[in-house]
C-alpha cells in the first residue's frame, strides 16, 4: 500500500509537471533564445518556489490564503499581470543566442512564478487533497521530496528540448516566429485568467 502511494504520487507529480503551462513554456523558450545552461537558473527557482508553496499549503499557511477569496482574487490579478510581462518578454526575445546576454528569465523569476501560478497552486491544492497531506508533516515531506526530483527533471526536460529546437530555427524569421508564438500563448493564457475573473 505503502508503494502504491509512493507511485501515485510520482505520477501525480509527474502528469503535472510534464505538461505545457507557464513553467515549461518559459523555460522551452529561454533553452531556444539563451540556451540550455541559461535556463538553469529558472529551473532551480520552479523547484524552490513549489516546494515552497507546497510546504505553504500542507503546513497550514497557505491554507489562510487559499480560503480568503480576497486574497486569491489578487494572486490572480498578479498572476495575470506577471504572466503577460513574461509574454512580451519571451515575444521580444533576440532571435539568435547571446551568451553575454544576461536577460533570461532566472532563478528569481522562476521562485515567484510559483507562488502565482495557478497551475502550481491547482496542482499543490490536488495533492494535498487526494494524498490526504494536510497536517501530515511525514507526507508532505516526502511529497516534497518527489516533487524535487519530478519537477527537476520536467522543467529541465523542457529546456533542454528548447535548446535543441534552436537548429531548426535557422533563420530569424523562424525565429522570431516561435518566439511570438510562445509569448503570445502566455499572453493569451494571461488573458483567459483575467477574463475568468471578471
Amino acid at each position: 500500500q505503502r508503494q502504491m502511494c509512493i507511485r501515485d504520487r510520482f505520477i501525480y507529480s509527474f502528469s503535472m509537471g510534464i505538461t505545457p503551462g507557464p513553467n515549461n513554456i518559459i523555460a522551452l523558450s529561454t533553452g531556444v533564445n539563451y540556451g540550455f545552461k541559461k535556463a538553469l537558473p529558472f529551473a532551480f527557482g520552479v523547484i524552490v518556489g513549489f516546494n515552497l508553496l507546497i510546504a505553504a499549503l500542507g503546513f497550514g499557511i497557505g491554507g489562510i490564503i487559499a480560503n480568503n477569496n480576497q486574497l486569491m482574487d489578487l494572486l490572480a490579478f498578479v498572476a495575470v499581470g506577471f504572466i503577460t510581462f513574461m509574454g512580451f518578454k519571451i515575444a521580444s526575445s533576440p532571435t539568435e543566442i547571446k551568451d553575454g546576454n544576461n536577460d533570461n528569465p532566472g532563478f528569481i523569476y522562476g521562485v515567484f512564478l510559483q507562488l502565482i501560478n495557478p497551475k502550481a497552486w491547482t496542482s499543490s491544492l490536488g495533492a494535498i487533497a487526494a494524498f490526504n497531506l494536510a497536517g501530515n508533516n511525514i507526507g508532505i515531506l516526502l511529497y516534497m521530496l518527489i516533487s524535487v526530483f519530478v519537477v527537476f527533471f520536467c522543467i529541465v526536460f523542457w529546456a533542454y528540448a528548447g535548446s535543441k529546437i534552436t537548429r531548426f530555427l535557422s533563420n530569424k524569421t523562424k525565429h522570431r516566429i516561435f518566439n511570438l508564438l510562445m509569448g503570445g500563448s502566455l499572453i493569451l493564457l494571461a488573458a483567459y485568467l483575467f477574463f475568468m475573473k471578471i
